[in-house]
C-alpha cells in the first residue's frame, strides 16, 4: 500500500473516506503516522494513518 498519508502536511485539506458527514478537514499535524485533523463538522480528530488513508481535497 502506498502511504499517501506520509505526504500530508499541516494546512492541507482532506476528507475521511468513511466519514463524509465530517466534511473537509484541515491537517494540523502529522507525526509518526498519527494525523491530527480539524474537521468542519466534527472538530479535532486524531487519525491512525496505518488504518485510514485520508483523501486530499483540491479546493480553491
Amino acid at each position: 500500500m502506498d502511504d499517501l498519508n506520509a505526504l500530508l502536511e499541516p494546512g492541507m485539506l482532506v476528507r475521511h473516506p468513511e466519514r463524509p458527514e465530517w466534511g473537509v478537514g484541515q491537517v494540523q499535524s502529522n507525526v509518526g503516522g498519527r494525523i491530527t485533523v480539524n474537521f468542519r463538522e466534527e472538530g479535532k480528530v486524531v487519525i491512525d494513518g496505518a488504518r485510514v488513508t485520508l483523501t486530499p481535497v483540491m479546493e480553491p
